[in-house]
């Protein structure tokens, strides 16, 4: 399964769902939108509002959300 997370460095939020993914044993692939402007265009044209922008094949969420971290971690495991 392939996990995305864009990111943006320095951002609180974005260090704390990259750590709660670890710690979970999510792999994941993160892409520095300040790297990426097309793909920061992209990601507010899809409607996403803030950072850090989630998506996985079964889900996608904006912003620092433990409750999906974790529904994500358990699906992976199931």
């Amino acid at each position: 399964m392939t996990v995305t997370v864009f990111t943006n460095p320095n951002n609180p939020q974005c260090e704390a769902t990259e750590q709660e993914l670890s710690k979970l044993g999510v792999r994941y692939v993160a892409v520095d939108l300040t790297q990426n402007p097309s793909t920061l265009e992209q990601i507010k044209n899809a409607g996403f509002k803030q950072i850090p922008v989630v998506i996985s094949p079964n889900s996608s969420w904006s912003g620092h959300r433990p409750d999906l971290i974790r529904q994500l971690a358990q699906s992976i495991a199931a």
